[in-house]
């Protein structure tokens, strides 16, 4: 089974696949893009991928969120993975022999109080992984990366110390996800993903929220998201709880139809599990 993830090998990505399929006998196909993630399963070429869409420090992964909008995939489940950021180097090498530290900006940014602390300097890379695959290629004997534990199986690291994050409750939410027209039938729906702009007349997009609580429906998430293609209108995403078979929510879409125009259904999946 191939599933598609954006990042090196030895991505946050590619942990919470495992997490997800509780199991390691799958074939991870790493991307350095988000749409080429989302392309690889359009060609068939997986048959799943899987995208972070938010962290409970930076918030929404805003162009994850516009893939699944603008492209016929549709989400079959989520996963949420503590994130435990990790400083290594190459064998050998120690905490203070390191000068400069390179890794995701994110990364750095939530390991920043470590970083000062050993006069480190920050350097920002494309990804986490692919900053510990770049540290091998250089070499060097006075460079760390940040990353997940994972790294260590595929290049040729130490990890130093195995808890540099400030924030110890790092969560990252992600969603799996197939074509449209692969959605398994036996799916078991429990929690619903749904975007929609709002028509123009006052008073749309609170009347559309109304119709969530008026159906006894309870959002879990509620982002809005600038469409570029027709400045300072937005489009809204919410999740809430509920299955698109249920009566609830039929009602529910039937009425949002009143006020929001462009409804789609971005998936129906079992609720995850929240990490502690």
């Amino acid at each position: 089974m191939k599933i598609a993830f954006q990042g090196n090998r030895g991505a946050y990505s590619e942990e919470a696949l495992y997490k997800y399929m509780q199991r390691r006998d799958v074939e991870a196909l790493g991307f350095e893009l988000s749409e080429q993630v989302v392309e690889a399963v359009e060609a068939d070429e997986a048959v799943m991928g899987i995208l972070p869409v938010e962290n409970s420090i930076v918030g929404n992964v805003a162009v994850n969120t516009d893939l699944f909008f603008s492209h016929d995939i549709f989400a079959i489940g989520e996963v949420f993975l503590p994130i435990h950021h990790c400083l290594l180097a190459r064998p050998g090498v120690k905490i203070e022999d390191i000068k400069s530290v390179h890794s995701h900006p994110i990364a750095l940014a939530q390991c920043r109080d470590f970083i000062n602390r050993h006069n480190m300097r920050s350097i920002p890379d494309f990804d986490t992984a692919g900053a510990c695959k770049l540290l091998i290629d250089r070499n060097s004997l006075d460079q760390g990366t940040i990353a997940s534990k994972l790294c260590k199986e595929y290049y040729d690291v130490e990890i130093l110390d195995d808890d540099v994050q400030k924030v110890q409750h790092n969560i990252t939410r992600f969603l799996i996800f197939v074509k449209s027209s692969e959605v398994p039938s036996t799916l078991n729906k429990e929690k619903t993903s749904l975007a929609f702009t709002t028509k123009h007349h006052p008073g749309a997009l609170l009347n559309s929220l109304q119709k969530f609580a008026k159906n006894d429906i309870n959002l879990t998430k509620l982002e809005s998201r600038p469409i570029p293609e027709n400045p300072f209108a937005y489009t809204f995403f919410v999740d809430f709880l509920g299955s698109t078979e249920s009566q609830s929510v039929i009602q529910c879409l039937d009425d949002l139809s009143q006020d929001a125009k462009d409804i789609k259904i971005l998936g129906c999946y079992p609720a995850g599990e929240k990490a502690h």
